[in-house]
């Protein structure tokens, strides 16, 4: 028997590992409709039904979902025989938010260049949706909550776990902190995750002697607080060696339990060279004691 034609095998397995046509068309870069027609063709040169159609996603067939499994090696394989032949990337990019980037990586990446000296690390700092195929992007780190798509390879960094801090010159001569609602007579230093609006639950913070500055990064709350400007919010990850150091105090903590927090995440399948994404990831698991895997 005559082999098919791969584009339709690319278009199947593509297909069959999202169990939907237009995210393996966004994959693939293709149409939507190029892909389930590659995969109708496939479907007619081998005389069986890979799929069921449904409303919301396709279903594989029993004969479906065994060309997959065996399809979905092959096609690895073939991957890793080209990886072994094709020049070694060295760059690998990371996006992170800025206040991330700022206040917990910049100091730090001196031993990762240090360790992985030939790997050539691109940094953008964003906060924005990656696109790991369009935006070029290996490895993101992202303050998020599970789950994520099944194309995707992911690993909690962290927990959020807030803390309110300020710096011990202002808690000299400011009001009490014994209670959450007492924080309406601070100084209030606000961020984008605008986490004193949800606490306090109004639109308006207001109180006896509220005041309220706004910022659009984390890091520039924390400065002010570090200034002594007021009470400022953020996760205590970013916040630890201000806080070690003491120029700032922990005055309040958030005891809520949730899923949110850092996690690093990447594509579960990547048609580029791993290799240095898998140390990178690897890297920043280790700061925060967990594995990339």
């Amino acid at each position: 028997m005559r082999l098919p034609n791969l584009n339709g095998v690319r278009a199947f397995e593509c297909a069959a590992r999202q169990l939907n046509f237009r995210l393996a068309a966004e994959e693939l870069n293709l149409t939507q409709g190029a892909v389930a027609q590659q995969v109708r063709k496939l479907e007619t040169s081998l005389g069986q039904k890979l799929f069921v159609r449904k409303p919301r996603g396709l279903e594989l067939t029993e004969k479906g979902a065994a060309y997959f499994n065996e399809i979905h090696a092959a096609l690895t394989r073939i991957e890793q025989a080209t990886a072994r032949l094709a020049p070694q990337s060295r760059s690998v990019v990371l996006s992170v938010p800025p206040s991330f980037a700022s206040m917990w990586l910049m100091p730090r990446l001196i031993d990762f260049e240090a360790r992985y000296p030939e790997v050539d690390l691109q940094v953008l700092a964003s906060e924005k949706l990656a696109d790991f195929g369009a935006d070029g992007v290996d490895l993101v780190v992202r303050q998020a909550a599970p789950p994520f798509t099944a194309d995707l390879r992911s690993v909690l960094l962290a927990p959020l776990d807030l803390v309110a801090v300020a710096s011990p010159a202002y808690l000299e001569t400011a009001p009490p902190t014994d209670e959450l609602e007492r924080f309406r007579a601070h100084r209030l230093l606000e961020d984008g995750h605008r986490h004193w609006l949800r606490l306090l639950g109004s639109d308006e913070i207001k109180g006896p002697a509220a005041r309220v500055s706004r910022f659009n990064q984390t890091a520039l709350a924390i400065g002010a607080a570090r200034a002594g400007r007021g009470v400022a919010i953020a996760a205590e990850t970013l916040v630890k060696p201000d806080i070690e150091a003491g120029d700032l105090k922990v005055v309040w903590r958030d005891e809520t339990k949730s899923a949110t927090g850092f996690y690093a995440v990447g594509l579960a399948r990547t048609h580029r060279l791993a290799r240095n994404r898998d140390q990178l990831a690897g890297w920043l698991c280790e700061q925060f004691g967990t594995v990339w895997s």
